[in-house]
């Protein structure tokens, strides 16, 4: 569940729930809070299950089994995934090196299989897994003056300039780390980590002090995500290789085996994958101006056909009408020599015209890390 729930509440949340863990959708109007974060900041409680893994073969252990190189410097953190042995994404990671701890993030379905897993697999290596996700709190601080608003708040140290580094310091009487984070929405972000007994204090501290933030959910998190052409782990990466989702910041090619590294490696020497994703927005009617188009535009659902003329070409995992742009934009798995832009998508039985558009559909602050990048 939510650290913070009671918060949540006096402030009007409406509650749902992601990887079997409590979560706020919004606040009450999301478009609104969406225009919020891409013109300020915005701040969101974040759900992740946490894993700790200490002793001294902690960084060998883990990096056995994830697809990039866990840091070796405190203070230092990746992005990483857990392949089965066709290749297929079956968790996603940020592993931080916090002296003599390593932090994971990971969806919070997995967390406890996942630690449940590697521990029967320890052998000899001095290391030890356990679950820590009713430990923490993680706060994401999202938008264009998401850096200033880390900076009027953090006391004893300087925000982090580099992608998923993190400084240790204060915020009011609270102990805690910041991390730069990736960008999955398109924007400067960082996350806040605390212990659970300060999430209240934190929380307020984020809110209220310096650079004021509004509160936003999930649902908010999930349509700048989409706009950002992030993929996420619910709807495009979880069972894909990959390779088709050009998922290159998660891969570390010189490293030594890990299970699924083979079929990676095999499509990475080919030159190409069979299936890529992109990017589609739904021509419904080019001829309006954006504010003469009706609110109950047509969005395909996830699985949607997309075609190449009559040919069945790939399939939507994810899509919403942009609040910024207006219209309905999706993200799609297509064949990777579809060369045609002028596709189509099936929406309610019928064919709609869509075309391929360059990632991301919004250029925010920053550009995600997740951007899908082919070679």
């Amino acid at each position: 569940m939510t650290v913070i729930e009671s918060v949540h509440a006096d402030h009007g949340a409406t509650f749902g729930e992601r990887g079997g863990r409590k979560i706020v959708e919004h606040f009450g109007r999301p478009e609104r809070a969406h225009r919020a974060v891409r013109n300020g900041v915005g701040l969101i409680e974040a759900v992740y299950g946490v894993i700790v893994v200490e002793g001294d073969d902690r960084c060998e252990y883990v990096d056995n089994v994830v697809s990039n190189r866990v840091p070796a410097e405190d203070g230092q953190g990746c992005y990483a995934l857990v392949l089965g042995p066709q290749g297929g994404i079956e968790v996603e990671l940020y592993i931080y090196n916090a002296g003599e701890r390593l932090l994971l993030f990971v969806p919070p379905e997995t967390a406890e299989p996942l630690a449940e897993d590697w521990s029967e697999k320890v052998f000899i290596q001095d290391v030890e897994i356990t679950v820590a996700t009713d430990e923490y709190a993680i706060f994401g601080i999202h938008g264009p003056k998401a850096t200033e608003k880390i900076a009027s708040v953090l006391n004893g140290a300087a925000s982090p300039d580099e992608r998923l580094s993190f400084v240790r310091g204060t915020m009011g009487d609270a102990g805690v780390s910041v991390v730069r984070t990736d960008a999955i929405t398109g924007e400067e972000s960082y996350e806040v980590i605390c212990g659970v007994d300060d999430a209240t204090d934190v929380y307020d501290v984020l809110l209220n002090q310096g650079l004021n933030a509004a509160p936003f959910g999930y649902r908010t998190f999930e349509s700048l995500a989409l706009e950002a052409g992030s993929p996420l782990f619910g709807t495009e990466l979880e069972g894909r290789i990959p390779n088709v989702l050009g998922l290159r910041t998660a891969l570390d090619f010189e490293k030594g085996c890990y299970v699924g590294q083979e079929v990676v490696s095999r499509v990475e020497n080919r030159g190409r994958p069979s299936k890529r994703l992109v990017g589609l927005t739904l021509d419904t009617d080019a001829t309006l101006e954006a504010s003469e188009r009706p609110t109950d535009q047509p969005v395909p659902e996830a699985g949607a056909a997309v075609f190449d003329g009559d040919s069945s070409v790939g399939e939507v995992t994810r899509a919403g009408v942009s609040e910024l742009l207006e219209v309905p934009i999706a993200l799609a798995v297509v064949a990777y020599d579809v060369e045609n832009d002028q596709l189509s998508v099936r929406v309610d039985g019928e064919e709609l015209p869509a075309v391929r558009t360059d990632l991301p559909f919004v250029d925010g602050s920053d550009r995600s890390g997740r951007l899908p990048t082919y070679e």
